[in-house]
């Protein structure tokens, strides 16, 4: 975390477990600290179900630590996270409203009036390249439009801290790349905390200021932190040409290596 920053998100020895409909308790993270400063981009990665987006959930308010404490900005969370923006893997726009509504509804459930609301939509819709685009509708989009759309939902807001979740899992590996320097374009403009969940590993160094590895589950922990020290700007697709990149790729994945290969041997046992 930044010398200079506060935590954006602290977790403090949280835990979180689910019932089974055995009624056995599934302990999915064990006990696990971490913090984000108020500046930070920070990517978690690990194998499969290892509790990533679990923690993500804890983060937002959307499910309750069985032990331990979720502190947002220094304030203790108790319901669900009002200063966080949530883009998940799949998107949440709605077919039968146009675009720009898809963006405006956000400020207009919060009391915006529309005309504001629609202004400020507008002026979002061209931050993401998609200034054209008000009036069609969501299926008239491709994958990768549809989350610039996503986007800007999101950021019209104006949150304190991003929580993404597999953002542009769906997407080709070229549309990833240019969402990717779209993010770093907007997050460099006020330098939001954000919490980044994704498989590839690529990505979370293409776009952090750290990685966090997350071991396999049940009780998954976390057993890396690397700092990444490349310098910003980035392009997403050049930097991955870089010295500097390619070593910390490789102690990355010699750290999570045989926690994917761990996860991966779990599942064909319960599969057998």
């Amino acid at each position: 975390m930044p010398k200079n920053d506060i935590a954006a998100v602290r977790l403090n020895g949280v835990a979180i477990s689910f019932d089974l409909a055995d009624r056995r308790r599934y302990e999915a993270v064990a006990p696990t600290d971490l913090a984000v400063g108020e500046t930070e981009f920070v990517s978690i990665v690990g194998p499969t179900g290892c509790g990533k987006s679990t923690l993500l959930n804890a983060t937002a308010g959307l499910l309750r630590p069985a032990s331990g404490s979720v502190d947002i900005f220094g304030a203790p969370l108790t319901g669900l996270n009002r200063q966080a923006g949530y883009l998940f893997q799949q998107d949440a726009l709605m077919p039968w409203k146009t675009v720009i509504d898809n963006v405006a509804i956000g400020l207009e459930i919060a009391g915006t009036a529309r005309a504001e609301a629609l202004s400020k939509a507008r002026h979002w819709l061209e931050r993401v390249g998609l200034g054209a685009f008000g009036d069609r509708y969501p299926q008239m989009l491709s994958g990768g439009q549809r989350k610039r759309v996503g986007l800007a939902q999101v950021l019209i807001r104006d949150p304190r801290l991003l929580l993404m979740d597999e953002p542009f899992g769906p997407l080709d590996a070229q549309t990833r790349q240019i969402m990717g320097d779209l993010l770093l374009k907007l997050w460099s403009e006020d330098r939001k905390a954000v919490m980044f969940v994704t498989h590839d590993l690529d990505e979370a160094i293409a776009l952090s200021d750290r990685v966090v590895i997350m071991s396999a589950g049940p009780r998954s922990h976390i057993i890396g932190d690397f700092p990444v020290t490349l310098e910003r700007p980035r392009n997403v697709a050049e930097i991955r040409h870089d010295p500097e990149f390619i070593r910390l790729h490789r102690d990355i994945w010699d750290a999570l290596r045989d926690q994917v290969m761990t996860a991966y041997n779990n599942t064909a046992g319960a599969a057998a």
